[in-house]
């Protein structure tokens, strides 16, 4: 358990002196059979290690639940929205202002950690909130894969491969979390007490600095 709280508090505390959405890659010209690959890591890679903001927000999403179906479940229902948001605006149809986005997703992450801190169930208007966090999210990886580009030639084979790589990057996350913190621990009477609620209350304070920090920088 101390590792866990160790682990955690070097995440949120390391994460307020980096910049979410920053993966410095120069992408040369893929051959077609190289596209799948690489844009799944640089999705992958969006999340873990680069998208520290992503990493707390699946981590609201991990810590109000114990059930993997019901946890899964909502992080799907993230996939689905910013894997919507991210297509419209890759295709142009939307042009979200980044000013605008960046203190949104940390707002988002304010808001599902808060819900953790005063619910001690998952609500009906989870899946809602999650999804509408989505949309908000995909128009963040859209600012950070139009820095990288798409190749002409395979240029929905890379959305989608980026998307399979951020799926899989919040995925890796949900099963660690879920082997190490709660299979072996949900059940005991302190869960909530020394886990959830602390845990939720560092992210919501993280994620208010990132809020503070993303309004005044827009300015």
């Amino acid at each position: 358990m101390k590792r866990l709280f160790i682990l955690l508090l070097c995440l949120t505390l390391g994460s307020i002196a980096l910049h979410a959405h920053v993966i410095n890659y120069e992408l040369d010209e893929m051959k077609s059979h190289q596209v799948i690959w690489n844009y799944i890591k640089i999705g992958y890679q969006h999340i873990i290690p680069f998208g520290l903001d992503h990493i707390l927000f699946i981590l609201c999403v991990f810590f109000l639940n114990t059930n993997i179906k019901q946890i899964v479940l909502q992080a799907s229902m993230f996939t689905v929205a910013h894997t919507l948001t991210l297509g419209l605006a890759m295709y142009g149809i939307i042009h979200p202002p980044g000013r605008i986005i960046e203190p949104l997703i940390a707002l988002s992450i304010v808001l599902l950690a808060l819900e953790n801190i005063f619910s001690k169930k998952v609500k009906p208007w989870r899946l809602v909130m999650v999804f509408i966090f989505g949309l908000v999210h995909g128009m963040g990886f859209a600012g950070a894969l139009s820095q990288l580009g798409l190749p002409s030639y395979a240029f929905a084979t890379a959305l989608i491969s980026f998307n399979v790589g951020v799926e899989l990057g919040q995925l890796s996350i949900i099963l660690l979390m879920y082997a190490l913190v709660a299979k072996p621990l949900s059940h005991k009477m302190y869960y909530r007490k020394v886990i959830v609620l602390p845990s939720s209350i560092l992210i919501a304070a993280v994620a208010a600095f990132w809020t503070i920090e993303r309004i005044y920088a827009s300015f």
